[in-house]
């Protein structure tokens, strides 16, 4: 009997999994290296293959991998990035704290995502790279977006913070662009046990300029070219992610299957469903609107379902940005998604009694 459904439970895995964890844990902490080292060497490389691209690059957050990619490509004070309002604050921050301004624009109402015609208009003599965002684990239409890119001479960085094995046309999220941002944070589809993230690139000498910056813009030890970061990676964190990426392939498809129960069991419901990807999604979040938003959430609270509004603000609407001088109504695709947008659990361990417990919570809130 279903009485309660958390958005995410980080704690439903399996025995052998823990036992994996606790194992791994032990022997990283009896190897007496903490940093950097073969675990990290590992994991790269095996992130890198899982994504398709050549290189993979273990940094220390998601957030981080933003600011390795931006300072790795030069990108500074007087440069523009494009890159959603609707997204979380780390693209828009990563950006900002560089010294670069973040242009906001607008997103495609049916993916959450930009597009090259939410792009095209905000490019000026300034702006020097692209930032879309593979939202809830969906990528954008990068064909068109790489066009443009490259008619403007514009370098592409995908934020796939959450889109870790998604794919566009087939072709895997993080390798279409110049440098791809990855994060490893719990909630994410292949999550750490804290905070950690990685970039890819088919570029060897932008492989070779984010290694330096993440060790403080050190080429080699005491000798620096650049004022990097310590954007370092954990080895406990990439030995204890080594044990779960091979298991990512099945835990996405239960996420996928899960969302395919969803859809099934909502057809026809006033609520808004996600739109056919054309591509890989791997439903990091399942996001649906409602002109009810508000009130639906609070029903759903009434039954112990677990849910959650990203994101409820708009970047261009945060106070943090004033200067840039947008104001509502500038950006109405995302002020709307902003008010009707809600994420139903999906996490691959529900069950599908629970998944059936959030559809009937929806539709007696349609019936009341």
């Amino acid at each position: 009997m279903v009485d309660r459904v958390p958005l995410l439970d980080l704690r439903r895995v399996p025995e052998s999994l823990d036992n994996a964890m606790i194992e791994t844990f032990s022997r990283v902490l009896k190897s007496g290296q903490y940093i950097l080292g073969p675990e990290v060497e590992a994991l790269e490389r095996e992130s890198a293959a899982y994504c398709q691209t050549k290189h993979a690059l273990g940094v220390s957050s998601g957030t981080d991998a933003i600011i390795v990619a931006l300072l790795a490509l030069g990108i500074g004070a007087g440069d523009e990035v494009i890159c959603p309002t609707y997204t979380f604050f780390a693209t828009a921050g990563a950006i900002w704290r560089t010294g670069a301004k973040p242009v906001f624009v607008d997103v495609d109402e049916a993916t959450f995502n930009v597009t090259a015609a939410t792009i095209e208009g905000a490019i000026t003599s300034r702006t020097k790279a692209i930032m879309p965002v593979h939202l809830f684990g969906r990528a954008a239409e990068m064909e068109p977006i790489l066009a443009l890119a490259k008619k403007h001479g514009l370098r592409v960085i995908e934020d796939a913070a959450q889109a870790i094995g998604a794919d566009d046309h087939g072709c895997r999220v993080g390798g279409l662009g110049d440098i791809g941002c990855f994060s490893f944070f719990p909630s994410k589809n292949l999550g750490a046990v804290g905070d950690a993230g990685f970039v890819t690139t088919n570029d060897e000498a932008l492989h070779r300029q984010m290694k330096i910056v993440r060790v403080h813009g050190g080429a080699s030890e005491y000798h620096h070219s650049m004022v990097g970061g310590n954007f370092r990676i954990d080895a406990l964190q990439a030995a204890l992610i080594r044990v779960k990426l091979p298991l990512l392939e099945e835990s996405t498809e239960r996420r996928q299957k899960n969302a395919s129960l969803y859809m099934k069991l909502l057809a026809g419901s006033p609520v808004r469903l996600p739109a056919p990807a054309t591509g890989r999604h791997i439903f990091n979040q399942f996001v649906i609107t409602s002109d009810k938003r508000d009130a639906l959430q609070a029903h759903l609270k009434t039954k112990n379902i677990a849910t959650k509004v990203y994101y409820p603000v708009p970047l261009h609407l945060q106070p943090c940005f004033d200067s840039l001088g947008l104001k509502e109504g500038a950006l109405p695709v995302a002020e709307k998604l902003a008010k009707t947008s809600l994420a139903l659990p999906i996490f691959p361990e529900l069950t599908e009694d629970e998944i059936r417990y959030v559809a009937d919570g929806i539709q007696s809130f349609e019936r009341a």
